[in-house]
């Protein structure tokens, strides 16, 4: 599995530099999104800009992503998704669901807008 790590102050850059997200790199995915979590990453965006095609498990490993990271911080798809990764995500009514912007540089807007929001509803419950 070949996979690049770019790690910043707020957020990590997971790019999967595969065509293909499937059941022989899915498991390791999921672990890989497990260690990054337990290492002190709150916010992943996985850069898809490389992957043509999804199945089922690597739908899974996405979905485990968005599990492991929705609780501390923010998981974002970004890079333009390939027409049959769209359909599948469409198809599974996970578009809802999932964070998915069509470049890495709005998914760190993303991130930061919604640390943002995450401060800003802490000092108003506190102050409640």
């Amino acid at each position: 599995m070949k996979l690049t790590y770019d790690k910043q102050d707020k957020y990590t850059i997971l790019k999967i530099n595969e065509e293909n997200l499937n059941s022989v790199i899915a498991p390791n995915l999921k672990s890989e999104f497990i260690s990054l979590q337990s290492n002190g990453t709150d916010n992943l965006i996985m850069d898809m800009s490389e992957v043509k095609y999804v199945d089922s498990s690597g739908l899974s490993a996405i979905l485990t992503a968005e599990r492991i990271f929705k609780d501390k911080g923010t998981f974002v798809m970004a890079g333009k998704l390939s027409d049959s990764v769209k359909k599948l995500i469409s198809i599974s009514r996970l578009d809802n669901i999932l964070n998915i912007v069509p470049t890495i540089e709005e998914a760190k807007e993303f991130v930061i807008m919604s640390d943002l929001e995450k401060e800003l509803k802490s000092e108003i419950d506190t102050e409640e």
